[in-house]
């Protein structure tokens, strides 16, 4: 192979799926050394690319070189054997095992009648090392952050000689500062001659981290950049073919009548430690509420609580004038609140179910879903069609079940279900985790306009440009407690940011 040809060349893809065209005659190549970014849209064909690649789709046309030799890939197993490995987007990862049963999964290497497990052990701690990977072997999967367990994924593709690595939207569900630790082990990989595709639609981290970049759209290739040439504006408008514009434009709130009241509020956590502690706050109709903080402070804890996923253990929640401490999920819900959870695969949807069902998950049992007992499900498809059109889920029918969607457009289900509902008071957790952002601005075009209809929206997110962008009053939540509460035009990045690293700052409210 010559010094420049590439290690990975992808011509002429085309990969089909009943209704939809995921990839329409695409090519790119990867050299060795180098950072390759696939930018695009949720919906625009970046990981229906990659798992053809990877040997989990065949295409219907087209060709994929490996150092220059064709390469007709029947499974994951093959693309192992070729020197490729990939991080998907959602962890293969067995919860109950540990860090070197899941490593080995799938190439075993056996002692007598048994695993050989130690000498697995002593490779996964060699390459934690090399690497700056940080993994216990022995650690359980399921006692792992979600960050901990990107790492095992990576030590898995390591583990079996991968010098092409594919990583599809590895920062989606990481934290500002695992991020960070994230692209230090990228540059140490490339330092040590191993190739990249890095699938990704942030912007900010294309610029950081590529070397060449290929944009799609609509599972074609619409153009390609030098991110040394290239801003954020610049990649945003060629991904999505139009001006996206990055602050939302909103007018003053005009606060009206309580609408959530926490009072003194104790939550634990899965380990029955304390998670919420003490928390007092309210919101009013008519504005965003921002609880801005590092994840693991008591976030999810304290949405899960206010939404009746959570027992608490001590302590107050009225809703909408009515006392729903401790109340179902459906009873809150009937009341007039919304909630986009978390995590939109655990708590969100239901994969097997079709979208005409997540749509109305909360409110199959209600008229005009239905009548004396029985479901109508031409009321569904309608209501399920309007919403499908209004928030731009890409999928090739509402009849499709929602595991076949892309991460983001799972996320505009979630989205268009709960907004669609007409709540007046709205619960959100990380509402644009995994979106790009042609969609990251319609949502929160979305959650001002429903603020401007009188609607009380509490916006926790990790995206501290999120909640500064959005957001009318902002609290820090901090070790589970209120750490500082703002009104956002006294709010600055460097003040907040202060507080959700210690705990300490000079807040008002």
């Amino acid at each position: 192979m010559a010094q420049d040809a590439p290690v990975l060349e992808v011509r002429n893809i085309t990969k089909t799926f009943p209704g939809v065209v995921a990839n329409d005659d695409i090519s790119f190549a990867l050299r060795k050394g180098q950072v390759h970014c696939l930018l695009g849209e949720n919906g625009a064909g970046k990981s229906t690319l990659m798992n053809v690649v990877f040997g989990l789709y065949r295409p219907d046309q087209g060709q994929v070189l490996v150092r220059g030799e064709p390469a007709r890939f029947r499974s994951s197993r093959d693309a192992f054997a070729a020197g490729i490995g990939m991080v998907h987007q959602h962890f293969k990862l067995i919860p109950v095992l540990t860090v070197a049963e899941n490593v080995i999964l799938g190439s075993e290497t056996t002692k007598g009648p048994f695993l050989a497990l130690n000498s697995a052990r002593k490779a996964i701690a060699e390459l934690s090392e090399r690497y700056g990977l940080a993994i216990d072997p022995d650690a359980a999967i399921g006692d792992l952050s979600v960050g901990e367990q990107q790492r095992v994924e990576l030590v898995k593709a390591l583990f079996r000689n991968a010098e092409i690595l594919i990583l599809d939207e590895p920062t989606a569900v990481l934290t500002p500062g695992e991020v960070d630790d994230f692209f230090k082990v990228v540059r140490t990989l490339v330092g040590e001659g191993k190739s990249i595709v890095f699938i990704t639609h942030k912007l900010r981290e294309v610029l950081s981290v590529a070397d060449h970049i290929t944009v799609l759209r609509h599972g074609r290739v619409v153009g390609s950049a030098d991110p040394a040439k290239s801003t954020e504006q610049s990649l945003a408008n060629l991904m999505v073919g139009r001006d996206v514009n990055f602050q939302v434009a909103k007018k003053p709130a005009d606060p009206q009548e309580v609408a959530l009241s926490v009072e003194a509020l104790h939550v634990t956590d899965d380990r029955g430690l304390p998670a919420i502690t003490d928390v007092t706050m309210n919101l009013k109709g008519g504005e965003i509420y921002g609880l801005a903080g590092v994840e693991g402070n008591g976030q999810r804890e304290l949405i899960e609580a206010l939404a009746g996923m959570r027992r608490c253990d001590k302590g107050t929640v009225t809703m909408l004038g009515t006392d729903t401490t401790n109340a179902s999920p459906r009873k809150i819900h009937d009341l007039g609140v919304a909630h986009i959870p978390e995590d939109r695969g655990k708590h969100g949807l239901v994969g097997s179910y079709s979208l005409i069902d997540n749509m109305v998950l909360n409110q199959y049992h209600r008229s005009p879903f239905s009548k004396r007992g029985w479901r109508d499900r031409s009321a569904a498809r309608v209501h399920t069609e309007d919403l499908v059109e209004r928030f731009d889920v890409r999928t090739p029918s509402v009849d499709t079940n929602a595991e076949k969607l892309s991460g983001g457009n799972q996320q505009k289900v979630i989205v268009a279900r709960e907004l669609g509902s007409e709540p007046r008071l709205l619960l959100v957790a990380q509402p644009t985790r995994g979106l790009d952002v042609g969609s990251i601005q319609f949502i929160h075009e979305q959650l001002v306009a429903m603020r401007d209809r009188g609607v009380a929206v509490l916006l926790i997110s990790a995206e501290l440009d999120e909640v500064l962008n959005l957001a009318d009053r902002i609290g820090v939540l901090y070790r589970g407690q209120i750490a500082g509460e703002f009104n956002r035009a006294d709010a600055t990045r460097s003040e907040l940011g202060l507080i959700m690293a210690s705990g300490h700052g000079e807040a008002t409210a």
